[in-house]
C-alpha cells in the first residue's frame, strides 16, 4: 500500500456528453426490435428483454460492488478507476423501471405457474414459488439493493463538490454541485463522514447484494425448469456480475484514458496491471463455477439434473454454449496470461469487451434453451437488436454521470493503518 502514489493535486475532468443521435437511435432500434418481436412471438420478445435486464443489471450491480469491496479492504491502488465503478449506480433506476413489466409476466414465461395446480413436484416449491411473494420480493429486493447502491455513489460524489470551482462547470453540473452540497459542513468534515460512513454501508452492501441478485437469478432463469434446482446457482450469477463490473470498470477507464492525456497520465501502469490481474483471475473463477455445477450434474447422472445440460447441448444449443466458454474463458484466460498483455491498453480494452460481450451471450444462454426447443438464429438477431435498446439506456446513464461529476475521485481517503501497524504502533 505504501508504494501507491496518490498525487496531492488531481486534475478535474469530466467525460464528453454523449451523442444524442446515437444514443436516441440505439434506444429507437432496440425499442422497434422489441415490438416487433413482441407482435410476432412474445415469449421470444420476453425472453430477450429479460436477458438483456439480467446483463445491464448485473453489471451496473456488479461495479458498483467491485467500489464496496475495493472500500472494505481499503484499496488504494485503484484511485483513478474508483468513480468509473461507481458510475453504474446511475443505470439502477432505470433498471428497477426496466423490471416492472417483467414482474406482470405469467404462464408464458414462467413454466411453474401452471404446472403448480397439477405437478406434485412444483407443488412441494409452493411456499417460494408463488406470485404474491414472486412480485414482494422482486420489489423490495432490487428497490432495497438499487438505493443502496445510489446511496454508496452519493457518498463517493458529494465530497467532490466542495473541490469544484462553479465557474468552471457548465448549467447541469453546476446543478448537480449545489443540490449535492446541501448542508454542506465544511471540505473536511464531509470527507470524513463519506469515508466512516462509505466503510460502514460497503458490507452490508455486499451481503444485500448477494441475497437479491440471488433470487433475481432463481426467478428468471432457474425457476423456468422447476423439477431442476443448483444452490450454485446464485453464486454463479453474483460473481459473474461482479466480474462483469470489473471487466466494465477496465473497459471505460482504457477507453477514456485515449480520450484525454491527463486521465491516461492518472490510470497508469499500476491501476492498468492490478485490474487487469483481477480480470484475469475471475475468468478463472468464472470457469471454476461453471465446471463445478457441470461435474456434478455429469457425475451424478441424474435424469431431472442432466436436463438442463442436455438441453444447452442439442439442438443448435451445443455450438452456441462452446462459444460462451470460448468467450467467458478460454480465450480471456489465454489472452491476458502475461504482464503486457494486462497493461497494453488497446489489448486490455479489447479482451474486456470481449468478456463483457460473452457474459451477454451467457444470461441470454441461461434462460432461452429452457423455454425455446430448438436454436433460432433470427431470435439471436432480435436479441441482439433488443439488447442495442438497454445498451443505449445503459450508455446514456453512465455517460450522464460521468459527464456531470468528475471522472477521477478528487478527494481521497487518508491511509488507514491496518491492524497489526497499529498494534505495533500501540506496543511501542
Amino acid at each position: 500500500m505504501a508504494q501507491i502514489h496518490v498525487p496531492d493535486s488531481i486534475p478535474v475532468r469530466f467525460a464528453p456528453r454523449a451523442p444524442r443521435p446515437m444514443i436516441g437511435g440505439l434506444i429507437l432500434v432496440g425499442g422497434l426490435a422489441f415490438v416487433g418481436r413482441l407482435v410476432t412471438d412474445p415469449q421470444a420478445a420476453w425472453i430477450s428483454y429479460v436477458s438483456n435486464w439480467l446483463f445491464f443489471t448485473s453489471i451496473a450491480a456488479g461495479a458498483v460492488m467491485f467500489a464496496a469491496a475495493t472500500t472494505i479492504v481499503k484499496a488504494r491502488w485503484n484511485w483513478s478507476l474508483r468513480r468509473l465503478s461507481v458510475a453504474g449506480a446511475a443505470f439502477l433506476p432505470v433498471a428497477f423501471v426496466l423490471l416492472v413489466p417483467m414482474l406482470f409476466l405469467r404462464e408464458g414465461y414462467f413454466p411453474w405457474i401452471e404446472a403448480m395446480a397439477t405437478d406434485p413436484i412444483v407443488q412441494k416449491k409452493a411456499a417460494y414459488l408463488n406470485v404474491p411473494f414472486f412480485m414482494t420480493r422482486n420489489i423490495v429486493g432490487p428497490l432495497v439493493l438499487f438505493a443502496m447502491a445510489v446511496y454508496f455513489a452519493y457518498l463517493a460524489v458529494r465530497p467532490d463538490m466542495g473541490r469544484l470551482d462553479p465557474a468552471t462547470l457548465d448549467a447541469g453540473q453546476r446543478t448537480w454541485r449545489e443540490r449535492l452540497m446541501a448542508g454542506w459542513a465544511g471540505q473536511e468534515a464531509e470527507e470524513s463522514r463519506s469515508r466512516e460512513a462509505m466503510a460502514r454501508l460497503a458490507p452490508a452492501l455486499a451481503l444485500v447484494y448477494a441475497a437479491v441478485m440471488s433470487f433475481v437469478i432463481y426467478d428468471f432463469a432457474m425457476s423456468l425448469e422447476p423439477h431442476w434446482f443448483s444452490t450454485l446457482f446464485g453464486g454463479w450469477y453474483f460473481m459473474a456480475a461482479f466480474w462483469g463490473g470489473i471487466a466494465f470498470t477496465a473497459f471505460a477507464g482504457m477507453w477514456l484514458r485515449g480520450t484525454d492525456p491527463e486521465l491516461a497520465r492518472a490510470i497508469g501502469i499500476q491501476q492498468r496491471h492490478d485490474i487487469g490481474k483481477l480480470t484475469f483471475a475471475f475468468t478463472v473463477f468464472w470457469a471454476y463455477l461453471f465446471f463445478a455445477q457441470y461435474i456434478v450434474i455429469w457425475y451424478g447422472k441424474l435424469p431431472w439434473e442432466q436436463i438442463y445440460m442436455v438441453k444447452r447441448a442439442g439442438e443448435g444449443w451445443g455450438a452456441y454454449s462452446v462459444g460462451i466458454v470460448l468467450l467467458c474463458f478460454v480465450i480471456p484466460f489465454a489472452a491476458l496470461l502475461g504482464r503486457k498483455a494486462k497493461i497494453a491498453p488497446t489489448w486490455l480494452r479489447a479482451v474486456t469487451l470481449l468478456v463483457l460481450f460473452g457474459l451477454w451471450g451467457e444470461r441470454y444462454w441461461l434462460v432461452a434453451p429452457t423455454l425455446v426447443d430448438h436454436y433460432d438464429g433470427m431470435a439471436t438477431i432480435y436479441h441482439f437488436a433488443i439488447g442495442l435498446g438497454f445498451l443505449g439506456l445503459f450508455l446514456a446513464s453512465v455517460r450522464w454521470f460521468l459527464a456531470t461529476f468528475p471522472v477521477i475521485q478528487l478527494w481521497q481517503p487518508a491511509p488507514q493503518a491496518e491492524m497489526l501497524e497499529a498494534e505495533v504502533a500501540v506496543a511501542e
